[in-house]
């Protein structure tokens, strides 16, 4: 079984937060979506007759792509790969282009699931972090979907936001479990490099919440979406049982996919490749047949360290006969023995099955993952 990954860059404006690549050129939104049907069709060997299980189409903000050119790509996948009955169809969304009018006519095309970036349901945040919705439009986007008929929402909700109280946060959450999407992922705000969010930090605009209101809003969302019925099964993400990202989940599974568009990463159990960074150098390369892509092929350690870093964040956890079978047996001994004072802590838990973080473990996640990558 494998997945595919579509990367559609384009988006109205940029949020103050983002450092994905996307961009704003619009009149070339046709040029490459021919670019990246082609380049579906030139990479069928890549995972050569592999079941497609999950489509995903990411962003940039693929609900900017007109209808036409979203069922062309849809087309030519269908067409070129064997895509399974019942695959888990994703497009993430704007709240703001989830219109009655679009979403009747997104209904006609294969996507079943819905993923919706509102980050707050705070006004003043929204406004803060760019984001070109409010509150009420969130809100009425997802009343829109399920009237379209979609019974698979996911919303993405961000915390630790600039000047944001414990309360605010509180009321994010509770508006977003009244909603009853199906899954809600939560991400720690990340001020990354070269965004208006940073360099406005930088200034002295507002101050960066300390660790522990950080960790007292993760805690407030873990405690409020388990008591509200959601699996906390990764650790940014939370579904009711059932309804877990099946694409999200082979990345973190050891899944092969394929990933067309510019930036665009693949993955097929030995070797990563990515795509030119660039729109314009994309579609050149691609009209000429010829890709601009970079290729890493992994050693073991690197895969293992891949391993530590993805399965670990799950769950699910590690799984040790798996383990036996995919990796030497130093490695082995290297993670149970870099595992043993964490064990013996509270931060992980071993069974005879499974390696995996227990809830205190979650909270320094990132610390226990450092001890456990394979270094020499």
């Amino acid at each position: 079984m494998a997945g595919i990954y579509i990367h559609i860059p384009f988006c109205k404006q940029r949020c103050n937060y983002c450092a994905f690549y996307s961009s704003t050129l619009y009149n070339i939104r046709e040029e490459y979506t021919d670019a990246v049907c082609k380049e579906l069709g030139m990479r069928k060997e890549y995972i050569k007759d592999e079941e497609i299980r999950t489509i995903y189409f990411g962003g940039g903000t693929p609900s900017t792509l007109p209808i036409p050119l979203l069922q062309k790509i849809c087309d030519t996948i269908y067409s070129n790969y064997n895509v399974c009955n019942d695959a888990e169809v994703t497009i993430e969304c704007n709240p703001d282009d989830l219109t009655t009018e679009f979403l009747a006519e997104l209904r006609k095309l294969p996507f079943n699931r819905i993923s919706m970036g509102v980050q707050s349901f705070n006004n003043a945040q929204l406004k803060r972090l760019g984001r070109r919705h409010n509150a009420e439009k969130a809100h009425q986007a997802i009343k829109n979907s399920r009237e379209a008929g979609y019974s698979n929402i996911s919303i993405d909700l961000m915390f630790a936001l600039p000047g944001s109280t414990l309360e605010e946060w509180e009321q994010t959450i509770s508006e977003a479990i009244s909603l009853k999407p199906e899954h809600i992922s939560a991400y720690n705000l990340m001020y990354e490099e070269d965004t208006p969010l940073l360099r406005a930090l930088q200034r002295g605009d507002f101050e960066e919440l300390s660790e522990e209101e950080n960790v007292e809003q993760f805690q407030m969302l873990i405690t409020k979406m388990k008591e509200a019925g959601y699996r906390h099964y990764e650790i940014s993400n939370f579904a009711i049982p059932g309804h877990e990202s099946r694409h999200n989940s082979s990345y973190w599974n050891d899944t092969a996919y394929i990933g067309c568009g510019a930036a665009a990463h693949s993955y097929n159990g030995t070797s990563r490749e990515w795509n030119i960074s660039d729109i314009k150098e994309y579609i050149k390369g691609i009209e000429n047949s010829e890709r601009n892509y970079e290729i890493e092929h992994l050693t073991e350690e690197e895969r293992y360290n891949d391993t530590i870093l993805t399965r670990l964040r799950t769950a699910d956890g590690i799984p040790l006969n798996w383990m036996k079978e995919k990796f030497s047996e130093k490695l082995n001994r290297y993670m149970l023995a870099t595992a043993q004072k964490h064990i013996e802590c509270g931060n992980l838990k071993k069974t005879d099955e499974t390696l995996s973080l227990t809830e205190k473990g979650i909270f320094i996640s990132d610390a226990v993952i450092r001890d456990l990558i394979f270094a020499e």
